[in-house]
């Protein structure tokens, strides 16, 4: 909080106590979540298998090239924007505005993209009144010390549709409030201007902005601890190369969830980008 010329006291922007926080927290998750797994995780129930597809070839398609390119994009686009917006705050100075509203249209510009290209498929990744009732089972046998239930589900799993509602959230609150922020400074497609809004509406687009921002530090961080597990590495070599091997398929997804023949089948390939691009691996 600080007071403006004319004496009223409004909002300049958040804490940056927050960035060690959010940092502190991604780390504290990463930690305990690494002792659980390896010292006090019981092992999962078996899988209940049922009958397997006539034809599954041997290397499954799971990201299309698109789908990976627009990952990929995303990971360069967010981590500069992460750079350019925290780094200067720790004592790490160099010329960042630019280079952070550039990194921040082309961000933009991405999601379009994937909000368009994934529209067809938006139900797959849909947290609906089954996927709320598995959490609430998943919740219940974790306080009762019961053995993990690991059914096979469909392409998207619970833990993946959650992790990509949580990111859809957080970077549409940083683009909306960073493209109005982009108001404020010269950039080539406007001159700045900085009465665009009040200063009471513009120290509450600070204070969004910054909190989207110090969210996603955490968000990143547990999405890259997932990518290197051991158990989730098949996960990541798919979205480098594009496919899963016949016996991952067979022993993560349930075929009647995510079959590979038929409309269903055609219609995921052919949708462009797919919504998990954004999920964690």
């Amino acid at each position: 909080m600080a007071d403006n010329p004319w004496g009223q006291n409004i909002l300049i922007g958040v804490a940056w106590d927050l960035l060690w926080a959010a940092l502190f927290a991604g780390i504290i998750f990463v930690v305990v979540h690494a002792l659980y797994v390896a010292v006090m995780a019981p092992p999962p129930a078996p899988k209940e298998m049922g009958a397997p597809p006539a034809r599954v070839p041997d290397k499954v398609e799971r990201h299309s090239a698109s789908s990976r390119t627009f990952h990929w994009l995303m990971a360069i686009s967010m981590l500069t924007l992460l750079v350019t917006a925290f780094f200067p705050l720790v004592g790490i100075q160099f010329a960042w505005v630019t280079i952070h509203w550039i990194a921040g249209v082309v961000l933009t510009l991405l999601i379009i993209y994937h909000i368009f290209a994934a529209m067809k498929n938006w139900r797959s990744v849909w947290i609906g009144g089954a996927e709320l009732g598995q959490a609430k089972e998943a919740i219940g046998r974790f306080f009762r010390r019961e053995r993990a239930k690991e059914d096979r589900s469909g392409k998207y799993p619970l833990d993946q549709r959650a992790y990509h509602s949580a990111a859809t959230i957080v970077s549409l609150g940083a683009i909306i409030t960073g493209i109005l922020m982009m108001f404020r400074i010269d950039t080539w497609f406007w001159q700045s201007n900085p009465y665009f809004l009040s200063d009471s509406t513009w120290g509450l687009v600070f204070v969004l902005h910054g909190l989207c921002g110090v969210a996603l530090i955490t968000l990143v961080i547990a999405h890259i601890y997932f990518a290197v597990r051991p158990e989730k590495r098949w996960m990541t070599r798919s979205m480098i190369k594009g496919w899963i091997t016949k016996e991952e398929y067979l022993d993560h997804y349930d075929p009647a969830l995510w079959p590979l023949e038929g409309e269903t089948a055609r219609s995921e390939a052919e949708g462009g980008t797919d919504p998990e691009a954004v999920a964690p691996a």
